[in-house]
């Protein structure tokens, strides 16, 4: 009697029964099954129905939600336009070249004796190659087959090749190219410019931003709002064409680029031409772009490597991968790569620097590989042109500029760099799909095949906490009944014993 009364006190209360159960959870369809009442024909065919409805409901929502969690894992992503207008805008760097590496006024003796062979003028023992001499001897330039005697010629001892003076000394000098300059209608000289150096040689920048000067902003759009400038490319100081080199030039011109200030410029690629005898009118829109890292997409975020650029991009990447690739290969570097290291000399030039960097450029897709940057500026151009002089302003251009009418013609060239309107294109590239989508579509589909919610599975969790808790306790009461058992047992033995 003592033990029945010490297992009633200790019992705990009693889970809840699966018809409580079933009647009051909110999992839809199953109260219809647990009703009060016995077992009804009724009750056995929402049983029936109920099941299976259940089970095929389950097999398509965990069917669709894998089909949603594979999205997610696919990382989508998605591309946004948007048309952002502003009240001024930074006008962008803009960076041109003559298409002429250097002018044959300004060639020495000892310019040719030691460039001749990167002309392919001569041969490596400094002999005039004839076919070179016999094109020169048609090109109408004297004083420049004066200067390929060589025979009493010997180098004074203590001369160095310095390509990057040499480079400066004979390239086209703004000062003698730019005509006139105009930036929102006010006078600009060749002042407002930067000198950089391209693999065509020396050029220049306007609106670098460099040496602390302010960037220039525009106020308005269209023609008369940006930069205007007039240039002579003075064809009769270009070289004659005697050899196929990396720098010979079958074009006459100018090549040019427009960027952001953060960005060097790159134009034997992204260049574009304008010729002489047109004014070519560039009308050009900001685009500002944002891509995703990985695993959305395949940008950059992180800073660049690089002891010569601060900002990344792919041109930054491209010039640095270029400069380490000679290093390694030549070691030199070209006048327009960065750094502090030896410059090549036209000798190192013609055998190693620019078979090395065509070999680079055309063949070896491996070794510079530069991604995307997430975050970049450029400018989408439209360019148009009209002839220039007309008739009536040949006469007055040429008395201008005391040239002859033919020589405009040829010449003279009028770039006009616009903004289009007074805003920018924002390319934005965002997340297609998140965490927050998914559990969305899985509510949804949760909702829609079974009628669940959170709660219900809240629900279904807590009664089979209850079923655990009272399995557990049945196991415990055997055992405890065992061991009374065995207590009762051994002292009924010792009462008979006595």
């Amino acid at each position: 009697i003592w033990l029945k009364e010490k297992q009633k006190e200790e019992a705990p209360r009693p889970p809840s029964d699966i018809t409580v159960f079933g009647a009051n959870c909110t999992l839809h369809g199953l109260s219809h099954i647990f009703l009060p009442g016995g077992v009804t024909f009724r009750r056995l065919l929402w049983a029936l129905i109920w099941t299976l409805a259940f089970f095929l409901c389950i097999s398509l929502l965990c069917t669709w939600s894998w089909n949603r969690i594979l999205y997610l894992m696919s990382y989508p992503a998605v591309t946004k336009i948007y048309m952002v207008w502003a009240h001024n805008m930074s006008f962008p760097a803009v960076t041109f070249c003559n298409k002429n590496v250097f002018r044959a006024s300004s060639m020495t003796k000892d310019d040719l004796y030691h460039s001749g062979y990167w002309m392919d003028l001569m041969y490596p023992n400094h002999t005039v190659i004839k076919r070179s001499l016999s094109i020169l001897k048609e090109s109408h330039k004297p004083a420049l087959l004066g200067l390929l005697d060589f025979q009493n010629y010997t180098p004074p001892p203590d001369y160095l090749v310095n390509t990057t003076e040499m480079m400066s000394r004979l390239s086209h000098q703004l000062e003698d190219m730019l005509l006139e300059c105009r930036f929102r209608g006010e006078t600009c000289t060749y002042k407002n410019f930067s000198t950089i150096y391209t693999r065509y040689g020396k050029c220049y920048t306007f609106n670098s931003g460099l040496d602390g000067n302010p960037l220039l902003t525009t106020l308005k759009g269209g023609t008369g709002n940006g930069l205007e400038i007039m240039l002579d490319i003075q064809q009769d100081e270009y070289l004659p064409v005697w050899g196929e080199t990396d720098e010979t030039s079958y074009e006459a011109g100018i090549k040019v680029q427009l960027h952001s200030q953060s960005e060097p410029p790159f134009l034997h690629e992204l260049g574009f031409g304008v010729a002489p005898g047109f004014q070519t009118f560039v009308s050009t829109q900001e685009q500002r772009l944002q891509y995703l890292p990985q695993p959305w997409g395949d940008c950059k975020s992180t800073p660049i490597d690089s002891e010569f650029f601060s900002t990344y991009s792919i041109t930054a990447c491209r010039i640095d991968c270029e400069t380490r690739y000679l290093l390694e290969n030549c070691n030199c570097r070209m006048v327009h790569m960065p750094g502090t290291s030896t410059v090549c000399t036209p000798e190192q030039y013609k055998d190693c620097a620019d078979p090395a960097l065509d070999f680079l450029v055309e063949k070896d897709n491996d070794y510079c590989v530069c991604q995307t940057p997430c975050n970049m500026t450029r400018y989408g151009k439209e360019l148009s042109m009209v002839k220039i002089p007309s008739k009536a302003s040949a006469k007055y251009l040429a008395k201008k500029f005391n040239k002859t009418e033919q020589y405009i013609g040829e010449n003279i060239l009028v770039l006009d760099i616009f903004f289009e309107a007074l805003n920018y294109e924002k390319i934005e590239q965002k997340k297609a799909y998140e965490i927050a989508g998914l559990l969305g579509d899985i509510g949804g589909q949760m909702g829609l095949f079974i009628g669940a919610s959170v709660l219900t599975i809240l629900e279904i969790f807590d009664y089979l906490y209850e079923l655990l808790s009272k399995a557990i306790f049945m196991l415990e009461k055997v055992g405890t009944e065992g061991k009374h058992a065995t207590a009762v047992c051994t002292c009924d033995s010792m009462k008979l014993s006595t």
